[in-house]
């Protein structure tokens, strides 16, 4: 990921005077260490909820326990809630939510380096779905580079509401 991509979000939030706040699964945290990295970055980041554990997603997150038990931990519905709950739990902007496979393994029968990533803000929340090569590290970088340019895309992107999904 350029390293240039977050210090670019942390300059459009702080001018914007908006802020962010994440739910991370698969990443555990990386998202916000990778704001938080940038210098000025306090000006945007509320936080973050770490929700590796699927009962957390709920907990702490508000991911409604139903739709967990319909549709699974790794789904789209699923990264749309914890958007949702990011931006509603931390009094943010901006919620972005990621949940997905970073391997070694499938896990429920979803193949490893698929993720879905939410984005949820004041026009609406979108949810687009990846499936990235690579080893587990490699998987979680490419969620948290491709979740900063879909941030900074809806951004620049004005009030349209997005909602799909989308598979590279």
């Amino acid at each position: 990921m350029p390293a240039g991509d977050a210090a670019d979000l942390v300059r459009e939030l702080t001018e914007r005077r908006q802020t962010l706040a994440s739910a991370e699964s698969l990443t555990a945290g990386l998202f916000a260490a990778t704001v938080a990295e940038v210098p000025g970055a306090s000006a945007v980041l509320r936080g973050g909820l770490i929700v590796y554990a699927t009962d957390l997603k709920a907990s702490l997150a508000g991911v409604p326990e139903a739709e967990l038990s319909r549709d699974g931990p790794v789904h789209p519905n699923t990264a749309r809630a914890l958007a949702d709950g990011a931006r509603r739990r931390c009094a943010a902007d901006w919620g972005v939510g990621l949940t997905g496979v970073a391997g070694p393994a499938d896990q429920d029968g979803v193949p490893v380096g698929t993720v879905h990533i939410g984005v949820s803000g004041p026009d609406g929340t979108s949810v687009t779905t990846h499936r990235f090569d690579g080893d587990r590290a490699g998987v979680r970088r490419a969620t948290v580079g491709t979740a900063i340019r879909e941030l900074g895309l809806r951004l620049r992107g004005g009030g349209n509401q997005i909602e799909h999904h989308r598979v590279e």
